[in-house]
């Protein structure tokens, strides 16, 4: 059972005071509980309110009366309960699995303000303001507020007027802020995007290392970490740098059974993206990552040319644009937005219908951080790539010359090993994605490689004629060049080296220039080929080479196909299996949320998920007590916009 030491009566924290048998209830109090109160129900009977001491029907009062959800899912009520008795936890949950419940219901149970370390100032910013619509105290201290506007926050802080507080992590560690933490009731602090904090990790920021002073200077606060990707090395991490070592650590399934995994050889990337997304996601919210600024830009300005509402996101974009795009991407639907990884996290829209790669990621882990960004709100949702033989030799490039020392060039390219071999599988792609995250699994039915399995072929041979021509080329050329002498292809080039009288000269004649790449992209990512960046990209033998040149060991690779692809989606109603009818409805709820952001200031899916509103299509309430058993709408939200919506439904 959860634990808590206010007196039974009191869901939320006691008021700020030095005094630690104090337990006077801050202003507001009587209407957040009233916000947790069915309609017409009254507080005496409220459970874990007024009449129990069970703290788990006082968590449930919260879900359901704030949050508007009916039941905790997975592991949030052992989270919580561990959390709201003053233990620490090590969270590792999917991206939208609810992590955010998890810190946010033990803030209210205990007595103090929950202080969430936060990278991100959109995504402080966006739930901020989906708790203020719940009737839940919360604010926000980062670089976006005033002089004036930090001030008062702080005020507000001091003197307990906060549920909870987002803080970036580099202002937390600053003296004015510890001193604050100190003169005031802190009931958690919760660590998000964790993951941070690991330098083998895919996204590591530097101040996040700081972040273990929270353990030192305040012993007795709860802290939990939360991350949606972490292999074993980088909980390891978590654990050492943040000082976790007694923390419980939840591992929920890695598995986002709602996302189509698709990884399509690249012939001609950017026709192959737009044949994507016109043919499954027309008019659809979307992100495509490219790794250079440059190509952003080229690919955004080519889909706009194209009818696509596209925008382009990098860190060489003016600051303003930046946000004004970002700001365009939460709050308008069908915009497409091509970035690099700089539009990373805090992406808290929940329905992004597709992720698409134009380039491959570094990792798996990075990887699947960016594709989980896709269908947050669980309908179906596409994780969508273009791979190719430039992006394996590039990436290994870019570990190759960077200025890493050697242990982390090490685990750099076991990590892009464990990618290439997600790409080549001709298994099924959601069981080698949660392998890499130590979660067993059976083949999903839901990624190409189930929808389509891909044929295999003994490579045998071919693999030998690759090598040789490696061998007598003396292994100084790229994978142009080898093509040309396998395929007798001629030129100036080919004479000048004398390549022309090999053995190997023109012996894969019979093979395309396309199946070549196949062919050397798989060795590669085989461990036979290697790539050495300092003779300009050359191809090279590795060890394991040698028994398939002496005809001592088989070779088998897969034989790329046509994916059986699901139809197009023509309308969000027809996705959602709502008749003409009930899908006019949803386009009617729809606008009048657009008008309540665009009036409020904020993005339509903190007035409510498109979920909710297509429960309410489906079921056409007609009573305020009706209203309250849609997911999603808490009391404070069917107070506020309860009359709209029925008078819509009427």
């Amino acid at each position: 059972m959860l634990q808590n030491s206010t007196t039974a009566g009191t869901v939320n924290h006691a008021a700020n005071s030095s005094d630690t048998g104090d337990r006077r209830l801050p202003a507001g109090y009587p209407s957040r509980c009233a916000a947790m109160l069915p309609p017409g129900g009254d507080p005496a009977s409220l459970p874990g309110l007024m009449n129990t001491s069970s703290d788990h029907d006082r968590a449930l009062a919260i879900l359901r009366g704030t949050f508007g959800y009916t039941e905790f899912r997975g592991p949030q009520a052992e989270i919580v309960s561990q959390l709201a008795g003053g233990g620490d936890a090590l969270v590792l949950m999917p991206t939208g699995g609810g992590k955010s419940l998890c810190y946010q219901i033990p803030s209210l149970l205990r007595e103090g303000v929950g202080v969430v370390v936060s990278p991100l100032i959109a995504l402080m910013a966006d739930q901020v303001a989906a708790l203020q619509q719940a009737g839940v105290r919360a604010g926000m201290l980062n670089s976006s507020l005033s002089s004036e506007e930090a001030r008062a926050m702080e005020r507000a802080f001091s003197q307990g007027d906060l549920d909870l507080l987002y803080v970036a992590p580099e202002r937390l560690v600053m003296p004015r802020m510890l001193e604050l933490l100190d003169r005031a009731r802190i009931a958690l602090f919760a660590i998000d995007e964790a993951h941070c904090v690991s330098q083998w990790g895919h996204d590591f920021r530097p101040e996040y290392l700081q972040l273990s002073i929270l353990h030192e200077r305040f012993p007795s606060v709860p802290r939990v970490a939360l991350t949606a990707t972490a292999d074993p090395l980088t909980r390891e991490e978590i654990i050492e740098r943040l000082a976790l070592h007694d923390a419980r650590v939840f591992l929920s399934s890695f598995d986002r059974p709602n996302i189509r995994y698709t990884i399509v050889d690249k012939a001609d990337p950017r026709t192959q993206l737009l044949r994507f997304i016109r043919g499954e996601h027309n008019g659809e919210s979307g992100i495509v990552y490219c790794l250079s600024r440059r190509k952003v830009d080229e690919t955004a300005d080519w889909l706009v040319t194209q009818g696509v509402r596209a925008l382009p996101y990098h860190a060489g974009l003016d600051a303003a644009i930046r946000s004004e795009h970002q700001n365009r991407f939460q709050r308008e639907e069908g915009i497409v937005m091509v970035a690099t990884i700089a539009f990373g996290m805090g992406i808290d829209k929940p329905d992004v219908r597709f992720v698409g790669h134009l380039d491959l990621p570094k990792s798996i882990e990075a990887y699947y951080q960016e594709t989980g960004r896709a269908g947050r709100d669980g309908q179906p949702a596409d994780a969508w790539m273009a791979y190719g033989l430039a992006d394996v030799v590039q990436q290994r490039r870019m570990i190759d010359e960077s200025e890493a020392n050697e242990d982390f060039k090490r685990v750099a390219s076991a990590k892009l090993d464990a990618l290439l071999g997600l790409c080549e599988t001709a298994g099924c792609r959601r069981v080698r994605l949660l392998s890499y995250f130590g979660e067993a699994s059976e083949p999903c039915g839901n990624c190409d490689t189930c929808l389509e399995p891909p044929e295999t072929w003994d490579a045998t041979e071919a693999a030998r004629k690759a090598l040789s021509a490696i061998y007598r080329t003396e292994q100084r050329f790229g994978a142009g060049h080898l093509i040309d002498v396998l395929r007798g292809k001629g030129g100036e080039r080919i004479t000048r080296w004398g390549h022309d009288r090999l053995t190997v000269f023109g012996v894969g004649a019979d093979t395309d220039e396309t199946a070549w790449r196949t062919i050397f992209r798989q060795l590669i990512a085989l461990g036979l080929v290697a790539v050495d960046h300092q003779a300009y990209g050359a191809l090279k033998l590795t060890e394991a080479s040698r028994p398939v040149l002496k005809g001592e060991a088989p070779v088998e690779m897969r034989r790329a196909g046509k994916v059986s692809r699901k139809p197009s989606r023509a309308t969000a109603a027809a996705a959602a299996g709502l008749d003409l009818q009930q899908g006019e409805l949803l386009d009617r709820l729809k606008a009048w949320r657009l008008e309540q952001a665009r009036s409020q200031g904020v993005p339509p899916y903190v007035i409510f998920h498109d979920a909710t509103l297509t429960e309410i299509a489906r079921r056409a309430p007609r009573s305020r007590a009706a209203l309250a058993e849609i997911s999603g709408i808490g009391a404070r939200k069917l107070d506020r916009y309860g009359d709209d919506l029925l008078e819509l439904l009427s």
